[in-house]
């Protein structure tokens, strides 16, 4: 069948479409309403404890796309290819949404100890003699004290956070200097980018895990695992390249997205996902089996926590939805190359990263460890992460509409331009 006649040229303006702040102005109505049904919640249910949780995992679904998006892009600097002339712009706008992550990330920092043991707890002694924690839980504060402390989690945040935004406003200036370069200095540029990026990929990879131990694992100090932060790394690569596809899908509805998306490279972006999908699975699992057939005492408590008491239909449903349907539906070549079928997955992706998020933090807290039940609480692991996201993507919105949206002194601008061939 053949394809639709695929313009050879870019229009001349490349800004983003005016449907964008239709965009934003409909994620502000829904952030505007779930913040209130999340306030009702919290009135119904007499406590903030499950606000600040359910704030929690909004903090690291955003926090995802924000740092996730400029990992990613720092990855397209060093790899190259076509995709990444779709995608680049999308996340340097994902990038710069990174002041209101950090705006999240104070509310957690000024609520240490209503989420936190280790920051709750002053003297391990005395919480164990009043009986407050048992002795593993002592233990484990008592000897992770250096690190696990409210100074340090503060610090390192700050500095992380120093870190990101040191990177993203570099790599968003150099963007944009290179287009008003000459085409004649683009091999200067790329070397430019890569030697960037190179360096930027480690230090990334290094602050996002710390932010993932002190941020999440740390909800349990007796738990530790060494592929924690690598999980978190993978995961946003599956969250951003999810959000990435439905971002360029949806502008590829007006130029300058629709003279430049081509089938082809939306196929390449659907495989590039799978790989994710497939990561994911195989470090997840990985995790599971060591520490299972390890049968250590001081490890599996996690995973039970995780299994009994209800939370098996839980954790189920999490590998149906964060793995296996996705898996499934991407392995099928026809799906990666129709709009709205790989539109309708990655949303499915996103939501399941929420749940996941969900099963991660949640069994970490006493009176939901081993004993899933019904409260007006739990309600707010909706309510709460939607409103937090879909202002994110009102902010998101704002900051794509700030460039252009491609990125034209690109040596691959070219070759995305010339028509598809023909397909049976």
């Amino acid at each position: 069948m053949a394809h639709e006649t695929h313009a050879k040229t870019l229009p001349a303006d490349l800004g983003a479409p005016a449907f964008v702040d239709g965009w934003r102005t409909r994620a502000l109505v829904v952030g505007v309403v779930f913040s209130a049904i999340a306030a009702a919640l919290a009135a119904a249910d007499h406590s903030i404890d499950h606000v600040l949780r359910a704030w929690l995992v909004g903090l690291m679904l955003t926090f995802g796309f924000s740092v996730g998006g400029l990992a990613l892009l720092m990855v397209q600097y060093l790899s190259g290819g076509k995709w990444g002339l779709l995608l680049r712009r999308p996340l340097e706008a994902m990038s710069r949404t990174l002041p209101l992550v950090f705006v999240y990330w104070v509310v957690i920092a000024l609520s240490l100890k209503k989420l936190y043991l280790w920051a709750a707890i002053d003297d391990a002694s005395a919480a164990l003699k009043a009986g407050l924690i048992n002795e593993v839980q002592a233990h484990a504060i008592e000897f992770k004290r250096p690190m696990l402390n409210p100074a340090a989690f503060i610090v390192t945040g700050l500095v992380c956070f120093a870190i990101w935004g040191l990177y993203t406003w570099r790599l968003n200036a150099l963007g944009m200097q290179r287009d008003a370069a000459s085409p004649d200095t683009t091999p200067e540029w790329i070397k430019r980018m890569e030697n960037i990026s190179g360096p930027g990929v480690l230090v990334y990879a290094i602050t996002m895990s710390a932010a993932a131990i002190y941020w999440v694992m740390s909800l349990d100090p007796t738990w530790y695992s060494s592929v924690y932060g690598l999980l978190f790394l993978v995961a946003q690569a599956y969250s951003v390249l999810a959000l990435g596809i439905i971002v360029s899908i949806g502008l590829s509805k007006a130029d300058p997205f629709k003279t430049i998306l081509r089938q082809t490279e939306q196929h390449d972006l659907g495989k590039f996902t799978f790989a994710f999908v497939m990561l994911n699975i195989y470090l997840a699992f990985s995790q599971f089996l060591i520490i299972w057939s390890g049968n250590l005492p001081e490890e599996i408590p996690w995973y039970l926590d995780r299994i009994r008491g209800g939370w098996g239909v839980i954790v189920t449903l999490d590998f149906i939805f964060h793995w296996l349907i996705p898996f499934s539906l991407l392995l099928s070549r026809d799906l990666k190359r129709n709009k709205k079928r790989l539109v309708r997955v990655c949303q499915w992706m996103i939501f399941a990263r929420a749940f996941d998020l969900v099963w991660l933090i949640e069994p970490n807290f006493k009176d939901a460890a081993r004993n899933l039940h019904f409260s007006w609480g739990i309600l707010e692991y909706a309510a709460v992460p939607v409103a937090m996201v879909a202002f994110w993507v009102a902010f998101y919105c704002t900051r794509l509409k700030t460039r252009p949206l491609v990125q034209t002194n690109d040596p691959h601008v070219t070759e995305i331009l010339e028509a598809e061939h023909a397909h049976a």
